[in-house]
């Protein structure tokens, strides 16, 4: 039988007790467990750019072109024209909007295990920092319907079909994405026998994050989620009309992605840096806050099989360029992240072999 996801986080517990979590209306002041300094986090004051991150319209002739440019050179774009109703954004967004409007001990009756991977809770990389996030999150794997019911009593099947009809959309641009971003490299559907026979990788896993990011008394000093890359193959954002999510390149420093309406942003994972041998950078990316309005976000997190191993491709290898990367599985590299965190990709650099890594 197949090991799943969950097997991860069964072994890498987060101990941050929910029973602490405020009551974020109700604070004028940002206490200090909330107060953020570049003692905290290296990048914190990093400087800012008014550069933009690539857009893209998929029914663009040359989309493949622009996909693959805008992979190597920033990690991430944003698109339209992605095929994704904007009914079922406006649905998503509604069942966020319901879902973090209810009263905290609503909430936390659906409150993720410590050893759990759904559920409601804060962000599983708050262990790594001294302080806390300025948020909240709920994160689904599988059905939902479980942890709706103890939401909604009467109204989970609702929502659960908004999530079931949003992860079927989700896969569907994934893999046309993937197929796109990886075609730029001269990637060949034949090269990737894991995709499937007819290549719309159905074995694939995924996670939605659902996050929210409260209005702020003293935004500049709080952080919404800190810096850091997604253990994903590619990662699908929407965002609601309120600006908030970073994304950082070294040689221009923390740039704001603006939301467009009705578009996503797209972001390469560790595991498609893996795949293309260091070709296509994971994007470091964060969430500030602001004081006049909450903002609602709601992530795609695809990856592969968990016990599938991935390497870089061999058709990206040569004599030139050898392989970066030791071939590992997802379940693996979460494991590896759950105690390196953002060194996890130099950390596994630095071996030869998939054995050497728990």
């Amino acid at each position: 039988m197949h090991s799943t996801l969950s097997d991860v986080f069964i072994s890498h517990p987060i101990h941050i007790p929910l029973s602490n979590s405020p009551d974020f209306t109700s604070l004028r002041h940002l206490p200090d467990s909330y107060t953020w300094t570049p003692k905290d986090d290296l990048l914190f004051s990093a400087s800012s750019s008014d550069e933009s991150l690539p857009f893209i319209d998929l029914s663009d002739p040359h989309v493949a072109t622009r996909v693959g440019h805008a992979c190597t050179t920033w990690g991430a774009f944003q698109i339209t024209n992605h095929g994704v109703p904007s009914r079922l954004l406006d649905d998503i967004e509604f069942l966020t909007g319901s879902l973090f409007q209810l009263p905290v001990h609503r909430k936390l009756k659906a409150a993720r295990r410590e050893d759990g991977i759904s559920g409601y809770g804060v962000a599983r990389i708050a262990s790594f920092f001294n302080k806390q996030m300025w948020s909240e999150g709920f994160t689904v794997i599988g059905s939902p319907l479980d942890d709706f019911h103890k939401l909604w009593p009467r109204q989970h099947l609702k929502y659960c079909k908004i999530i079931q009809e949003y992860e079927e959309h989700m896969q569907k641009l994934a893999a046309k994405l993937m197929w796109l971003a990886l075609g730029a490299l001269g990637v060949e559907e034949k090269d990737i026998e894991w995709a499937g026979p007819i290549s719309d990788f159905q074995g694939a896993q995924a996670a939605i994050q659902l996050n929210h990011y409260p209005i702020c008394p003293e935004p500049d000093r709080a952080m919404g989620l800190a810096a850091h890359t997604d253990s994903t193959l590619l990662t699908i954002l929407y965002q609601n009309n309120t600006a908030g999510l970073q994304i950082f390149r070294d040689d221009v420093g923390w740039i704001t992605v603006p939301p467009v309406p009705g578009s996503l942003v797209v972001n390469v994972g560790d595991l498609l840096h893996i795949l293309t041998n260091g070709i296509f950078p994971s994007v470091l990316h964060r969430a500030r806050v602001n004081h006049l309005r909450s903002r609602f976000s709601m992530a795609y997190l695809w990856g592969p099989p968990s016990d599938l191993m991935i390497s870089p491709l061999p058709k990206l290898v040569d004599p030139l360029h050898s392989p970066l990367y030791p071939s590992l599985t997802w379940k693996q590299y979460l494991a590896t992240k759950a105690t390196h965190f953002n060194q996890s990709l130099s950390f596994i650099r630095n071996y030869l072999s998939s054995d050497q890594i728990s």
